[in-house]
């Protein structure tokens, strides 16, 4: 279902976000913006859900169905919604502490079951909400309020997990540039099965380190190289490589892409549509079910 969207502010719901200025998910804001109305999706057929965190107040600013969920379990929602109507739009919105702390058993489930759905991770290394913590993606010896003499843990590598663990679609963008952002999350809503887009997105306030500036002369475009998303070996390579460069060489782009049959399509209850269209079990049916596992 699809209608003549000939402005941005089709998708606006007209409540302004709590961000502070300059934050790096007004640029998400817009990259989904651009990639909903470029795609033409209608707003009634789509839903945005969010954990908690700064970036999960994303559901609010949109004129689309939302739903502000759990810390962390923004994903099993999303995905309750997409299994109930996978006629709609369904994207997830959240932060890395969200997505890869106390959320990340359920992104690793979520990619290996490929349920149709995108889910953007607005990644800015620290706990923005509670003012300024080590998040799971800070890099060893980050300092900040939890680590005052720099973390000392590996961080997360979001890539990579989510490639080894099944997702289908594997891609990072930058939200200082919303029009290459934009392409990313078109690609990834048109994608068929689990779509991860995780995004470079600057917190201004608690995170002095990893700053626009900081990132600029840093990233290259993936389809200005002779990467092949195609090619399992060489997603992975790409996906650490930031990390194997001391964080001067960083990546950004469709890391991995491949076709396999979604959740929905597998599942035998689906077979007949959308759970939403399908009726309900007669007092018959249900007595005989219940007969069936005595």
């Amino acid at each position: 279902m699809v209608i003549e969207a000939t402005t941005k502010q089709v998708y606006a719901s007209g409540v302004k976000p709590i961000w502070c200025p300059g934050c790096g998910d007004y640029g998400v804001f817009a990259a989904i913006t651009k990639a909903l109305t470029d795609l033409k999706v209608d707003k009634s057929n789509a839903v945005v859900v969010s954990g908690i965190g700064c970036s999960s107040a994303m559901p609010q600013t949109f004129g689309t169905y939302g739903m502000h969920s759990l810390h962390g379990r923004l994903l099993p929602v999303a995905s309750g919604v997409k299994l109930a109507n996978h006629d709609l739009t369904v994207i997830g919105t959240g932060g890395d502490g969200d997505g890869y702390g106390i959320g990340v058993g359920h992104l690793i489930h979520t990619a290996r079951r490929n349920i149709d759905l995108t889910y953007i991770v607005m990644d800015n290394e620290t706990y923005g909400l509670t003012t300024g913590q080590t998040s799971p993606t800070a890099a060893m010896g980050h300092k900040t309020k939890s680590t005052p003499f720099g973390a000392i843990e590996m961080p997360v590598s979001p890539l990579a997990l989510a490639i080894s663990a099944g997702a289908t679609y594997v891609a990072r963008g930058f939200s200082g540039d919303t029009v290459h952002l934009a392409e990313l999350i078109k690609g990834a809503i048109q994608h068929k099965g689990f779509a991860l887009v995780d995004v470079f997105s600057p917190c201004v306030t608690f995170n002095h380190d990893n700053t626009y500036e900081w990132f600029r002369p840093r990233i290259y475009k993936l389809d200005q190289s002779n990467h092949d998303p195609s090619n399992l070996a060489s997603a992975f390579g790409k996906a650490v490589e930031d990390s194997q460069s001391d964080w001067e060489k960083i990546p950004i782009g469709l890391f991995y892409k491949a076709d396999r049959p979604s959740y929905e399509e597998l599942d035998i209850t689906l077979k007949n549509g959308p759970l939403i269209k399908q009726p309900l079990p007669t007092k018959e049916q249900i007595v005989s079910m219940l007969e069936e596992h005595k």
